[in-house]
Parts: structure tokens; C-alpha cells; sequence
């Protein structure tokens, strides 16, 4: 098993090199084919389309999480468990904050007398 990993571990090297190589060349490209012909930017080298590619990675794709993070399902969930354990005066009093934080509640000059 030990040595089959000497063997495989340079080889997954590789294509993760190649792979970012490659996305990096494909982000140069395009930016290059559609971005000064249509707003007149400057174009790009390839480290900076590499840059771009890992600027966008971090901001869009989660940090290499694959979708485990704060997903519709998972935050649905979560709050489902939570609510399970909470008491009828609970839930209602979390419902109407939620409501108040998500802008459904009641407008602000209802709320206060005059």
C-alpha cells in the first residue's frame, strides 16, 4: 500500500498542477476575448488570470468546501432541530424575530406611539 502511494502521490501533483494551469489559461483567455472588445479593460497575463481564478474560488466557490457549508437545506435543518427543543412562547417569540430582522414585520412608525 506504502509504495503504491510513492508512485501515485507525484502523479496527483501533477494533475492538480495541470488542472490549475489549466484554469488559470482558460480565465486569460476569456477575459481576453470579451472583456476588451466590449468595455476596453486592458488585457491580461496569465498569473494575473490564475489570480483571478483564485479570487473568484475564494469569494464564490467556498474555499473548496463542495456545497457543506451554509446551504438552503443545512440552515433549514438546523433551525428544524433547534425549534424541536423550544417551547410553544419559544418559537413564536423566534418566528416574529426572524420576521423583524427579514424586514416582514410591521413597519417602524406602527410600532412606536406618537
Amino acid at each position: 500500500m506504502r509504495k503504491r502511494w510513492i508512485f501515485l502521490a507525484p502523479l496527483i501533483i501533477v494533475v492538480v498542477l495541470l488542472f490549475i494551469a489549466l484554469g488559470g489559461e482558460i480565465v486569460r483567455l476569456l477575459w481576453n476575448w470579451l472583456l476588451p472588445p466590449l468595455f476596453g479593460w486592458p488585457q491580461i497575463t496569465f498569473w494575473q488570470g490564475l489570480g483571478l481564478l483564485a479570487l473568484c474560488r475564494i469569494l464564490f466557490g467556498g474555499c473548496g468546501l463542495g456545497g457543506r457549508g451554509m446551504t438552503r437545506s443545512n440552515v433549514r435543518r438546523r433551525i428544524a432541530e433547534r425549534m424541536e427543543h423550544m417551547t410553544l412562547e419559544e418559537r413564536e417569540r423566534f418566528r416574529q424575530g426572524m420576521l423583524g430582522r427579514c424586514g416582514f414585520g410591521p413597519p417602524a412608525s406602527e410600532g412606536k406611539e406618537q
